[in-house]
């Protein structure tokens, strides 16, 4: 029983709530990817689609936490692809 509660992680949906919260959970999320994605997970992260050249850090990062709110880290991935 104990292997089976174990085996079926459920992935971690992204909560863009908040810049705290949106830091936790896409944290959670990127240790759901194995080793080989967390490389595109990160430049998804930081190149969010609709993302213009001037823009601030402070605008890139609220359009991830918009953008990315609700989706996994494979979805993020996907959508930055």
């Amino acid at each position: 029983m104990l292997a089976a509660a174990c085996g079926n992680h459920e992935p971690t949906i992204i909560n863009g709530a908040s810049p705290e919260i949106f830091e936790r959970t896409t944290a959670q999320a990127r240790r759901d990817l194995p080793d080989a994605d967390r490389l595109d997970f990160d430049t998804a992260l930081k190149n969010p689609p609709g993302r213009r050249y001037g823009q601030t850090d402070a605008e890139i990062a609220l359009l991830a936490r918009e953008t990315y709110n609700g989706m996994t880290a494979s979805e993020v991935i996907d959508d930055g692809r």
